[in-house]
């Protein structure tokens, strides 16, 4: 078991990561900006770290004043929370470099699962159901349309890095596709630094289900039942509910199976949650895999009474 681990983050869910740690018999290091530094998680943990200024682009989200702090104080793992550098693949990669354990998955697994056009082909190649739609990155609005008009309106237009509701467009009509296409280039590039944009059919009266998982190393995967997240303000989710009033035994069952089969593919190691968006019809598609914690987690811990951060920690010690 680690002896020490260090929280590259701040506010609840350092303090939840902390109270895990310390249930286990692990000792803990915050690490702080200087505007953190009468904050509740540098209270809490056994060593704390300043890691720079008050702006999360000089501190936080430094990948290197994180890895110094882990050698300053000889911390063997990180546990990144949600946010700030938890899918950064590059930065789970420089921590296996310098022999420090990353608290989640492979670098190789999340830089697969975080870019949408990719994680689709994936999700095709292991047999999941995913949404028809076009999966190659397309030149310009004209070419949008013709694609939008062989899949059938309605269709959603998404950006390959998107997130958080940005870079997504609905379309009914070749007009609304030629300028969602635009608008939606523009949005991504802006938002993401990356203009590529693919369509996909859209699911009218959709539900947004997300299962959640864990794996470890040894090609071990167990979901823990669903969540429902289906009412949303603006693409973001504003309740969630565990388990969901519309999900049946039988599809539950085929959820969970089709959501290994993803991990499964990218040798996915840690906790996970893959998404997808359910018709009224109960058929369900694969969305996205969100490769971390998720900020919804403790749905999941009070309808199944595990503690997710520990099975995060202990999967790095089974077998």
């Amino acid at each position: 078991m680690f002896k020490k681990i260090l929280i590259a983050n701040r506010g609840e869910i350092a303090c939840r990561v902390i109270k895990t740690a310390r249930k286990m018999g692990i000792l803990t290091v915050a690490v702080y900006s200087e505007a953190d530094k009468d904050a509740l998680h540098v209270d809490l943990a056994d060593e704390a770290v300043c890691i720079g200024p008050a702006a999360s682009k000089e501190s936080y989200l430094v990948a290197d004043k994180i890895i110094a702090a882990c050698k300053q104080t000889g911390a063997e793992a990180v546990h990144p929370g949600y946010g700030f550098l938890s899918e950064n693949s590059e930065f789970s990669r420089r921590l296996e470099e310098e022999g420090v354990k990353f608290i989640g998955p492979k670098h190789y697994s999340s830089s697969k699962m975080g870019d949408k056009i990719e994680s689709k082909k994936l999700a095709l190649e292991a047999k999941v159901n995913t949404i028809p739609g076009y999966n190659e990155a397309i030149s310009g609005p004209d070419e949008a349309v013709k694609i939008a008009q062989g899949i059938g309106y309605p269709v959603m237009i998404k950006a390959s890095a998107g997130g958080g509701g940005k870079g997504l467009r609905v379309a009914f009509n070749d007009k609304e596709a030629h300028e969602g296409f635009s608008s939606c280039v523009n949005e991504a590039k802006n938002a993401f630094g990356d203009d590529r944009v693919f369509i996909e059919k859209y699911v009218l009266e959709p539900r947004h289900i997300e299962i959640q998982l864990i794996g470890d190393s040894f090609g071990n995967y167990v979901y823990l039942n669903e969540r429902d997240c289906s009412i949303q303000r603006r693409h973001q989710k504003v309740i969630e509910e565990a388990p969901s009033p519309f999900v049946d035994p039988a599809m539950r069952k085929a959820m969970g199976e089709q959501a290994v089969a993803l991990a499964r593919a990218v040798n996915y190691e840690s906790a996970g949650t893959v998404e997808f968006v359910v018709g009224a019809d109960k058929s369900f598609y694969f969305l996205e895999m969100n490769t971390r914690l998720q900020v919804e987690h403790p749905v999941t811990e009070l309808i199944t009474g595990v503690d997710l951060v520990e099975l995060m920690i202990r999967v790095y010690h089974a077998g």
